[in-house]
């Protein structure tokens, strides 16, 4: 099940993804926070873990604020959510990114579970990888 925490960073890079892109001005966070409907303090954790993987720039000062560090068409949902929550994987023995065998299998090769978990991942994967911010702020406009 997908966080508060991830629906917050969701919500706020697919704000961000709909501000005027390159050159335009940063978004301050109170903005974001209310347009978004995130809380501030929350909001702030939120976009330093973002900022610290690349997928946010940051700027100080009177006019700073946030802008998305490349393109909304190269940030995808998956990107996002693995900076908030981690690997995607249900099970630690299928994930790619942190792999840990399950101490109660008797074997991989012949887990039921970790065949059909392998599946689940994969396919989450898929589609939150081939979803970008773009793609999900045209679908929100389609649907509109």
């Amino acid at each position: 099940m997908l966080t508060q925490r991830s629906r917050y960073a969701l919500r706020a890079m697919l704000f961000l993804a709909r501000q005027p892109a390159a050159g335009g001005p940063p978004t301050p966070m109170t903005r974001i926070a209310q347009e978004a409907n995130v809380p501030r303090k929350f909001l702030e954790l939120i976009l330093a873990d973002l900022r610290e993987a690349g997928l946010v720039l940051s700027h100080r000062g009177k006019l700073g604020g946030y802008v998305l560090a490349r393109g909304a068409h190269l940030i995808s949902l998956g990107d996002i959510i693995r900076v908030i929550e981690g690997p995607l994987a249900l099970v630690p023995c299928v994930s790619r990114t942190a792999y840990r065998r399950c101490l109660d299998c008797k074997s991989e090769a012949d887990c039921a579970i970790r065949h059909a978990m392998m599946r689940v991942r994969d396919e989450t994967a898929r589609i939150l990888d081939g979803t970008s911010l773009a793609d999900a702020t045209a679908e929100d406009l389609a649907a509109a």
